[in-house]
């Protein structure tokens, strides 16, 4: 007895199967009625979400007004093209509102010891410091600068004020780096 091949094999089984499609008609899609279009339920329109509530403030004491009245106030350019905005808070003396991206964010001023001013956000996230030559917004949380390299137009004056009274007076500069060497001057034999 000989095997078919598998080719052969699908060939019989097609051919056993041939007549009984021939002779089944094709089956005739039912009558479908055409059903009522109900439009789709609209969805509610997102409301943004409220804003935060303030935070209560305390009245400031004269330290904190202090503090207030040297903060830089107005635009700031910072690194990457990015902007801060810096002013007085509208309802609380000794308070400043930074506004960054669309955040808005209420700040206490604190002088520290090393001369930097502070700006301490109110809810604990954030923390703005300014020194002489620039600020710096950090998150408090995370432990990472959102911003650097910020300057405010008084900062850059003051800065530039520097370098010229350093270029004008040399012995100023000579006297500096005499301070910051080991006093040892080469001779020449």
């Amino acid at each position: 007895m000989q095997f078919p091949t598998l080719r052969g094999a699908a060939a019989l089984i097609l051919c056993a199967a041939l007549p009984a499609l021939a002779q089944t008609p094709p089956a005739k899609p039912a009558a479908v009625k055409p059903a009522a279009v109900k439009p789709a339920p609209k969805a509610p329109a997102k409301k943004a979400p409220p804003p935060p509530p303030e935070p209560v403030l305390n009245d400031a004491d004269e330290a904190q007004l202090a503090a207030a009245e040297r903060a830089y106030l107005g635009n700031y350019a910072c690194e990457f093209k990015e902007t801060v905005q810096i002013d007085k808070h509208p309802k609380v003396a000794g308070y400043i509102n930074v506004a960054w991206k669309k955040q808005l964010i209420t700040m206490k001023p604190v002088l520290s010891s090393t001369g930097a001013l502070r700006l301490e956000d109110v809810t604990g996230r954030t923390l703005m410091i300014q020194i002489a030559n620039k600020s710096m917004l950090l998150d408090t949380k995370i432990g990472q600068r959102l911003l650097d390299d910020c300057i405010h137009p008084e900062q850059a004056r003051l800065m530039a004020e520097a370098k010229a009274a350093k270029i004008n007076d040399p012995e100023a500069e000579a006297a500096v780096a005499a301070r910051s060497s080991l006093g040892i001057t080469p001779t020449s034999k």
